[in-house]
């Protein structure tokens, strides 16, 4: 059985629930791969190996120790069923749409691992926000970018099935960390030099819910724009 275990939606965080209701250490309780985001957006989600890192909107790389929360994140125990190896320049889109032909399926989700050298890594970050919170597209309008070349590292991403979209982003969700642990965030773009490609086919889908948290049990949510607010922002 492959598990991808997610807290919260995508659609509650575009909403503006961006209060932490998840501890990084019950999270890892859940897999050792993942994405995700940092109570109040501070910054990005990167789960490898068992450890939580957050790329913080300063461009810094900070090590979590557990006390930590998220309003949103998804992790795995990953293990992968294909591995290929990659030496072609590609842009973005023609990458993602050879990487969609290397899936078992475009029907479930799958967690990737992109592990090598990169020509051109863009990154994005989203900064921490204050109450009262706005939605997420107005936030994500002023994330700082990031831009590094020659760079080695880890690409961590999801696939999710088009059934799907609004509890995740529809197609690729991808964060990057380098090697050497000081440079990361949500991918825009980049250009694979070679690497190594893992590939897990997700079998089941555990959706959990932030109960304890008294402001999203008693909220009326407007998803109103959402498919298009997750296209702009993501």
């Amino acid at each position: 059985m492959a598990k991808l275990f997610q807290h919260q939606t995508l659609g509650d965080l575009m909403a503006g629930f961006f209060d932490g209701s998840m501890t990084i250490a019950d999270l890892l309780k859940e897999g050792n791969y993942g994405i995700g985001t940092m109570d109040h957006l501070d910054g990005e989600l990167i789960v490898i190996d068992g450890q939580a890192y957050q790329a913080k909107g300063n461009g810094e790389l900070v090590v979590l120790k557990g006390h930590e929360t998220v309003p949103y994140a998804a992790v795995t125990n990953f293990t992968p069923d294909r591995t290929f190896t990659v030496n072609d320049l590609w842009t973005l889109n023609e990458w993602h749409q050879y990487l969609k032909g290397q899936l078992k399926s475009l029907s479930t989700f799958s967690v990737i691992r992109i592990e090598g050298s990169f020509d051109f890594m863009h990154t994005r970050v989203i900064p921490r926000v204050e109450t009262p919170y706005p939605r997420f597209v107005e936030v994500s309008r002023k994330q700082p970018e990031f831009k590094q070349e020659n760079v080695k590292g880890t690409c961590i991403g999801i696939y999710g099935p088009y059934l799907f979209e609004g509890v995740v982003k529809q197609g690729f969700h991808c964060h990057f960390i380098s090697d050497d642990k000081t440079f990361g965030g949500h991918i825009i773009d980049y250009t694979i030099n070679k690497a190594e490609v893992s590939i897990q086919t997700v079998t089941d889908f555990h959706q959990h819910f932030a109960t304890n948290n008294a402001t999203f049990m008693n909220a009326t949510v407007n998803y109103d724009n959402l498919v298009t607010e997750i296209n702009e922002s993501e």
